[in-house]
């Protein structure tokens, strides 16, 4: 096999060189990507402009880009008179305890299993992934008897964030993925450090987890995101409307106001999601990070 082999596609050189293959291909491509602008942004700027549009205009001219004005009045009467900004501190506060629990038990149980390597770490391994295919709405009885009458402790975890977060830290997927990166990781490192005298907390604390930002980065993107989508368990064990999250509180805020106020305060819940795509893009679309840090 030649190294020309390998350039080879669908299309071949000579085909492609035809006129009416070239532009057939062309505009699919262009059509595709049209279609994938308007499917992916269309909503997200339709709701943008929805945020600052009068209802009115909304309701009759739902296409049409402020035909009789802006009203920037509606993000203002959203994070204040329906306490958007409550909700959405709530929903901070949430999110960062979620994301705490689960890196510490992700790195933790992933250290142990792939550097530490107890004689039962294949068996602890396999539980978890037997876990992984459990359905997480047949765990949601035992799950919130738990959070009512937790063991030892014996006080209800009920509207309190503790009943949120804990649950939360429980994810055999993110010890699975954080292991499986342990295991790529040059052991060497390890062995050498061993040899120098570090014990277990000193070789997690200064080797393998400056060498783990990347697996780091990806488990707090999903740990973030899937706690900011949250609705079904907060709206379980958070009964207090004053602590509840803004993807709990959302539809009670539709029956309390109007629709420009409600479409603002839907793009104001977006606006962390939508700021994390933004920030972690390369790592989405290259996935650079686990690459780089192999290499590194």
């Amino acid at each position: 096999m030649n190294d020309g082999d390998f350039g080879r596609g669908l299309i071949s050189d000579a085909e492609w060189r035809t006129p009416s293959v070239r532009w057939g291909v062309g505009t699919l491509q262009v059509l595709l990507l049209v279609g994938l602008v308007i499917g992916g942004l269309g909503p997200i700027l339709w709701l943008a402009k929805s945020a600052i549009t009068p209802t009115i205009d909304t309701i009759t001219h739902p296409m049409s880009l402020f035909p009789h004005g802006s009203a920037w009045s509606n993000l203002r009467e959203a994070w204040s008179s329906v306490h958007v900004g409550r909700y959405f501190w709530n929903t901070i506060v949430i999110a960062f305890g979620s994301w705490a629990s689960q890196i510490v038990v992700a790195t933790t149980g992933g250290f142990a299993l792939s550097v530490l390597r107890p004689k039962y770490a294949k068996l602890i391994n396999g539980l978890l992934l037997t876990t992984l295919f459990v359905p997480a709405v047949v765990l949601l009885v035992p799950l919130y008897i738990e959070i009512v009458h937790p063991p030892l402790v014996h006080h209800s975890f009920i509207d309190s964030y503790w009943a949120v977060w804990l649950p939360a830290g429980a994810s055999a997927f993110n010890v699975v993925l954080v292991k499986r990166f342990f295991d790529i990781l040059p052991h060497e490192i390890f062995e050498a450090a061993r040899i120098d005298g570090a014990g277990p907390f000193r070789l997690f604390w200064s080797i393998v987890l400056p060498m783990s930002k990347p697996i780091v980065g990806v488990v707090s993107i999903f740990a973030v995101l899937a706690s900011w989508k949250d609705f079904l368990w907060p709206l379980l064990v958070l009964t207090n409307p004053d602590i509840q999250p803004l993807s709990v509180r959302l539809p009670a805020i539709q029956s309390q106001t109007s629709l420009g106020v409600f479409l603002a305060a839907m793009f104001i819940a977006c606006l962390v999601p939508i700021a994390g795509f933004l920030i972690f893009q390369r790592s989405f679309l290259r996935g650079s990070g686990l690459g780089g840090a192999i290499k590194g």
